[in-house]
């Protein structure tokens, strides 16, 4: 192989599949020399890849972990494989995960061969999850269009529900994803509108990329999950909770996934819990799941909605008349 670009990506290709790959071998696939193969191998590492060289009749060339990880070279199957995967993440977040996996499907789904796009694409409409009901869904493929026209400053149009029911069509300039727990949101500036607004993933549809790139503006707040927070939770009605559990602060972290800072030590069996939700539903399922005895300080709202869930869990729980008669 005379062309050297090509023969770099074939040597990587080789190098990514676990194993030794003696330099004879090597040169003996890419039709080369030994000494070819050892200079390709110092352009490799001096492009950041960690090429490891061991001595000996069993020694060869093998890739290994490094500080960063360089681009990685897929096969079809790979690549489909991954794009999948991604999907699936993005569908179903797990904490911490969310973001990067959308970040990472637009990435790929943006370089994937068209026949690769389609197979992903069927496999994403003829699969679906056993999930838990709670968020709303979201396509994830919607969300792989915002997350590359938010990176690219590309304007995008869309067609948006409000909360009202009502119907428009969007043209903006996205700015950031935002992760909300069981909700996706859009950070975007509104040129119709001229102004920033916060919309809910899962109500647009048809996300279309214009072509148009844009300007960076300037956003309303550096940090845009704390902007969303807060604008959401000054227009949607909200509890603040307090209350004491009787198990460690770690463990609470732990079980709830919750942020430290929402969790103060009190002693070393127990801690102070302050957060908000958007129902009394769901702070009660939080508090009842983590299986320890605990006292609610406030809102009032939700002392009367355990009082009244404990009450149909006694009445439920008790043995029924019928079956006291049969023990006489």
């Amino acid at each position: 192989m005379s062309d050297t670009p090509a023969r770099l990506l074939a040597l990587l290709s080789l190098l990514q599949t676990p194993r030794e790959w003696p330099g004879s071998e090597l040169a003996q696939r890419l039709e080369v020399s030994p000494r070819t193969v050892r200079r390709d191998i110092d352009r490799l590492r001096e492009l950041g890849y960690p090429v490891q060289a061991t001595m000996g009749a069993a020694g060869g060339y093998r890739l290994i972990a490094g500080k960063a990880m360089p681009p990685l070279l897929l096969d079809d199957e790979e690549a489909v494989a991954i794009a999948v995967g991604l999907r699936m993440a993005a569908g179903q977040p797990v904490d911490g995960m969310e973001e990067a996996s959308v970040r990472a499907l637009a990435k790929l789904e943006q370089v994937l061969p068209a026949r690769l796009r389609q197979r992903v694409g069927a496999l994403g409409a003829a699969t679906v999850s056993m999930t838990a009901a709670g968020g709303p869904s979201v396509d994830p493929q919607n969300l792989a269009v915002l997350a590359w026209t938010a990176a690219n400053r590309e304007r995008l149009r869309f067609d948006y529900q409000a909360n009202d029911g009502s119907r428009s069509s969007r043209l903006v300039e996205p700015y950031r994803l935002v992760a909300g727990g069981r909700r996706w949101y859009l950070l975007a500036y509104d040129n119709d509108r001229d102004d920033w607004r916060i919309f809910r993933v899962d109500r647009l549809s048809g996300p279309r990329p214009t072509g148009v790139r844009v300007a960076p503006r300037e956003p309303p707040e550096p940090d845009a999950a704390a902007f969303v927070t807060r604008k959401i939770y000054s227009i949607v009605p909200t509890y603040e909770v307090r209350a004491t559990l009787r198990l460690p602060a770690e463990e609470v972290i732990r079980r709830l996934g919750a942020d430290p800072g929402d969790v103060r030590s009190v002693d070393e069996h127990s801690c102070e819990l302050r957060g908000h939700a958007d129902t009394l539903e769901w702070l009660a399922a939080r508090l009842l799941m983590l299986g320890c005895e605990f006292e609610v300080h406030e809102p009032p709202e939700l002392l009367a909605y355990l009082r009244a869930v404990g009450g149909r869990a006694v009445r439920a729980a008790a043995v029924p008349r019928g079956a006291r008669d049969c023990r006489g």
